[in-house]
């Protein structure tokens, strides 16, 4: 069984930190392409760009063979070292 490629790009921001955050999720599969974003009044940049993240991949409506691009490395260490297995086992 095939899965359909969907290509995520992904940012968070913060103006201070902690301060007011945005973050937004551009999702592309084939033709089809999604934008999502959202705010917090009082947040921190890196939970903006988990955030972004944690929508996009919330917005799939079928199983996907996904590629996520970032240009966060506290999210990419998330990923690539494990941390969210860490960070389950820790509460």
């Amino acid at each position: 069984m095939n899965l359909p490629d969907v290509v995520i790009y992904t940012d968070g921001a913060c103006s201070g930190n902690p301060g007011p955050g945005g973050w937004a999720a551009i999702l592309i599969c084939g033709p089809h392409r999604k934008e999502i974003s959202g705010s917090e009044p009082q947040t921190t940049n890196q939970r903006m760009e988990l955030t972004a993240a944690v929508k996009a991949l919330e917005a799939l409506k079928y199983p996907c063979s996904v590629r996520l691009y970032s240009d966060s490395a506290y999210l990419i260490n998330a990923f690539q070292q494990n941390w969210l297995g860490k960070w389950q086992r820790s509460g």
